[in-house]
């Protein structure tokens, strides 16, 4: 049986390999992630650093009712600007990203020593300006201590009474770890790449075979048809398995030798011994990718049809993964019993340097090794129907 395999095997990497456009948009796709992730950190940190090192520009709104507050704030490198007439229309337009308004009455609260208002205008909905607004925000909490604890003082009194807790933050988070949660879109990425290797080849040696009259006469051949099914999706899953090593090469390039971790604050590494762990829990979800491509591209009536359907293909086993981004998911055994997203969760934690459980491991290699043999099973099932040379 493996010999004849093997035949199908080497007729369909012969075939594969002398289309240079399939090999070049495969390798394309496996380019995909890592240099989505490039732009992206690129462009961050570009504007993080812009905007922490430019002066902070404040629209202020009756400054002359707190002199001492203006002040201060211009020798926290605050250029104060005039307001507009309507500070919440201008915050609103996006004309400006925050308005301090100082009420008439400010001073005379002030020096009487009671809580003196001011209204901070923003739009919490543009992320644009979420930096400069948490920056005012916390000068402002800045000099309000600063006035309370003077204020205490006058009076005789330690500023310390006021502070009933001396709280002392003590954060275990290592470099790699912190790295991490910048690299939460990195499983979504390999995993999209998965599903997205074989399909070129899979489209061509299916349904384009049908069209061009090809399957027909394979199928002639003496062979097992659960035989010529397997050497079909060998030949897909080594193809897949070389955009995999692309794919974690690129990644591991661009983390340890391109310095796109440094305008976000960390410092970006992929060391080779997570790399082949990476590697190594994604194997499994080859079976899966390449059988369930099989089945959709084998029912598809032409190569268009196929490639519409399969497209979408990689959204739902890596839409999952877009969760790691947003929401803390701890790797407990049943999220392992999850198709891909187990696989997804225990990527995390290699790239956080966390020990990963033995179990865990083997509970999401199982599950999704027989959910692939299951849709193997149904690609073999489905060759073996007469149907299949019209297409569904």
């Amino acid at each position: 049986m493996m010999p004849r395999i093997g035949i199908v095997l080497q007729k369909e990497l012969m075939d594969h390999l002398r289309d240079r456009r399939t090999l070049v948009s495969g390798v394309l796709y496996a380019l995909l992630g890592p240099f989505i992730m490039l732009v992206i950190f690129s462009v961050l940190g570009a504007v993080l650093n812009e905007q922490s090192e430019r002066p902070l520009e404040l629209p202020v709104a009756g400054g002359e009712h707190a002199p001492a507050l203006v002040t201060f704030l211009e020798q926290r490198n605050v250029t104060i600007l005039p307001a507009p007439a309507d500070a919440e229309a201008a915050v609103k337009a996006g004309e400006a990203d925050m308005v301090l308004v100082i009420p008439p009455g400010y001073g005379e609260k002030f020096l009487a020593g009671q809580p003196a208002a001011l209204q901070l205008v923003s739009d919490s909905s543009r992320q644009a300006g979420a930096s400069n607004v948490r920056r005012t925000r916390d000068l402002l909490e800045n000099y309000a201590g600063q006035i309370g604890a003077l204020r205490l003082q006058a009076r005789g009194i330690s500023p310390a009474v006021v502070t009933p807790l001396a709280l002392e933050e003590v954060d275990v988070a290592t470099p790699q770890s912190q790295a991490a949660q910048l690299l939460n879109l990195l499983p979504y990425f390999i995993v999209f790449g998965i599903f997205l290797g074989g399909m070129a080849m899979l489209v061509d040696t299916t349904a384009g075979e049908r069209e061009r009259g090809s399957l027909e006469p394979l199928l002639i051949n003496p062979l097992n048809r659960a035989e010529f099914v397997l050497g079909k999706m060998a030949a897909a899953a080594l193809f897949t398995l070389g955009n995999i090593a692309i794919t974690l090469i690129a990644f591991a390039l661009i983390m340890n030798f391109v310095p796109i971790g440094e305008g976000l604050g960390v410092q970006l590494s992929l060391e080779p011994l997570p790399l082949l762990g990476i590697f190594l829990l994604v194997l499994p979800i080859l079976l899966l990718a390449v059988s369930l491509q099989m089945i959709i591209a084998s029912a598809s009536k032409t190569s268009k049809e196929a490639q519409s359907y399969l497209s979408f293909l990689p959204l739902v086993p890596a839409l999952p993964g877009m969760v790691l981004a947003f929401l803390p998911v701890r790797p407990e055994l049943w999220v392992m019993l999850i198709p891909t997203f187990g696989q997804q969760v225990l990527i995390n934690q290699l790239l956080r340097g966390e020990a990963v459980s033995p179990l865990n491991v083997a509970v999401a290699t199982l599950v999704t090794l027989l959910l692939g043999g299951l849709f193997t099973w149904f690609a073999v099932k489905f060759y073996q129907q007469e149907r299949l040379l019209f297409g569904r």
